[in-house]
């Protein structure tokens, strides 16, 4: 018997096992949402009428220390490639080493930057040999779920939007060599927005068009570049995701569906990016860089069919009851909705200050000059990827502190302990008052999310970069301490001495209090007259919180949950309140239309 055929570009429209297919996918990230839920968010994704799951694969979690491979628990991708298979979806894998997807650097690791000469996206050897190490771990796990082996994966894409970067024209090249070369042989593609499709493409691989409306002619002009060949908007943006201090972003549900009706009445393959957002666990999230520095929020709703805690909107409705007649079968009931509840607010019960906390660190580290976080000697020599480093030095003298445009992203000022100031890419510089006796000048500085998309991905170490003056003379003799946070930091902080809240508490701080449950059920977490900081439940990293907005409520799973004592633990920099309060509804404030252009 002749090989079955797999998803094939050979004409005008696409053919999957010699029969004309049409691409209807839709984007769920399996490391945004709890694994307890990935059979729920896929069974809704089928009954919408999609028949193909889209994913990315994140390297800096799956290889968050050189030559350290995670692909358990939350990070199990073949477990969620075979679990698509089983519900009857096809699946295109998107597996980079880049993929933007607004996560910190893009997805690429931060130990990469480590190399002063560093040059990613190119066929720069530090580069390349770091590829090489990760596809030889993470492609043999991937090749025997394609298609010609009887698994789900019908394409797969190399890098992302490279047409948007494009410093070297020989990358894209190497990205579909090293592919093949270790097994990979089902249809390979690459996606762009309409302006860098030019820029974009490789020889033999199959181009792809990311858009949100039909007004700037992508699909013609894709039409031009690759004629005789089928059209697919690889990344349909039914949303968008947003930035601290700016607004919560929609798309009319009417507007959206009547933009993929068009699309579907010409044949035209399309992937909801996304389908259903989820959440940005933990210090996930990237930034964007438009002359703004604009970090995003915990949340990835991204006002997507399925909502972050995988409700059904009007969108979805609107987008089943469509996709019906494009289904030769009746689709399947979409699953029950989970249950959520607002519990009873936590009264906050202990706290423990900071600067109590330091000795709970790994290890502290001295040095003449600052250095960056990806650069300290922490983590077995791979650097800090995330959280908060705490810089010391002495002074003897006042004036004004100048950052030089060092620190990365904000910090908190501090002489003696006391909170003089912030520093971060809009504010330069704090006065400090002047003495002649020794003073402990003190700063909190955090990483709010490495840029993802753009031409600044080289220069993106956090921390302290360079020097910082005071009074135009560069500070010396540093001491510093790695505070990513991790499980290991937060299980360690138990066993210090904390304190009742009825006495005042020395600001930064760490609050806990303890949720009492009879059955876990979703919920969501809110922090009025809280300031900003990061929520752990049960030790693990649910995200940042930051009154700024717009969003105003974690997303807090049932499944992070267990019957009986929770420890709900928030570090708390500016001001904590006396209780932390759950919602059955998110909150995520003002908004504003799209589409974007």
């Amino acid at each position: 018997m002749s090989a079955k055929k797999g998803l094939r570009a050979d004409s005008t429209h696409f053919t999957l096992e010699g029969a004309p297919f049409l691409i209807l996918g839709g984007s769920i990230h399996y490391f945004r949402v709890p694994r307890a839920y990935w059979r729920d968010r896929l069974l809704k994704l089928k009954a919408c009428g999609l028949n193909t799951l889209t994913t990315y694969v994140p390297w800096n979690l799956h290889e968050p220390e050189r030559g350290v491979f995670l692909f358990q628990e939350q990070l199990d991708l073949e477990a969620y490639i075979r679990l698509a298979g089983e519900l009857g979806l096809w699946v295109i894998l998107r597996p980079g080493p880049y993929i933007c997807a607004e996560c910190d650097l893009g997805g690429l690791p931060s130990w990469l930057l480590q190399d002063k000469k560093m040059k990613v996206r190119t066929t720069y050897s530090g580069f390349t040999s770091a590829v090489n190490s990760y596809f030889d771990n993470l492609i043999p796990r991937i090749t025997p779920l394609q298609f010609k082996n009887g698994g789900p994966i019908i394409a797969v894409q190399l890098d992302n939007e490279y047409g948007s970067y494009a410093k070297d024209k020989q990358y894209m090249s190497f990205i579909k060599e090293a592919l093949l070369s270790r097994g990979i042989s089902e249809l390979l593609l690459t996606s762009d927005n309409h302006k860098e499709l030019k820029n974009g493409g490789v020889d033999g691989v199959l181009q792809t068009v990311n858009m949100q409306n039909l007004s700037n002619d992508g699909l013609q002009h894709l039409a031009t570049l690759q004629p005789n060949k089928p059209l697919m908007v690889m990344e349909f943006w039914p949303g968008w995701f947003d930035v601290w201090g700016g607004l919560h972003h929609v798309f009319a549900a009417q507007e959206m569906i009547s933009i993929v009706r068009q699309l579907l009445d010409r044949g035209i393959s399309i992937n909801f990016y996304m389908f259903h957002g989820g959440t940005n666990f933990g210090f996930m999230n990237g930034a964007n860089y438009d002359g703004n520095y604009r970090p995003q929020t915990t949340s990835y709703d991204y006002d997507a069919p399925l909502t972050e805690s995988g409700d059904y909107t009007t969108k979805y409705y609107l987008l089943r009851s469509l996709l019906s007649t494009y289904n030769k079968k009746p689709l399947p009931e979409p699953p029950a909705v989970q249950s959520r509840r607002a519990y009873e607010p936590v009264v906050v019960s202990h706290y423990i200050s900071l600067w109590e906390t330091l000795q709970c660190t790994e290890t502290h580290f001295r040095a003449d000059d600052p250095i960056s976080m990806e650069n300290l000697p922490a983590n077995h020599s791979n650097g800090q990827s995330y959280g908060y480093t705490l810089y010391q030095t002495d002074i003897h003298s006042g004036g004004e502190l100048n950052s030089r445009k060092h620190v990365h992203d904000r910090a908190l000022v501090f002489i003696d302990r006391e909170l003089i100031g912030v520093l971060d890419c809009k504010t330069q510089t704090v006065k400090i008052s002047h003495s002649k006796s020794k003073r402990t000048l003190s700063l909190l500085v955090e990483n709010l999310g490495r840029v993802n998309y753009g031409s600044a991905m080289d220069n993106q170490q956090k921390g302290i970069s360079g020097d910082i003056t005071l009074e135009d003379v560069p500070l010396k003799k540093f001491s510093m301490y790695c505070l990513d946070m991790k499980t290991s930091f937060i299980n360690r902080l138990q066993s210090q001495k904390w304190m009742s809240v009825g006495q005042k508490p020395t600001y930064p701080a760490f609050f806990r209090g303890t949720l009492v449950v009879d059955k876990p059920t979703d919920t969501f977490l809110k922090l009025p007259n809280w300031n900003k900081g990061v929520v752990f439940v049960n030790g693990r990293n649910l995200g940042r919180h930051w009154s700024v907005g717009p969003q105003k409520a974690l997303y807090l799973p049932g499944p992070w949950l267990r019957s009986g004592d929770n420890e709900i633990m928030v570090f708390e920099e500016l001001n904590a309140a006396e209780k932390i309060h759950f919602a059955e509804n998110p909150e995520y404030g003002k908004t504003i239309s799209v589409p974007i252009e």
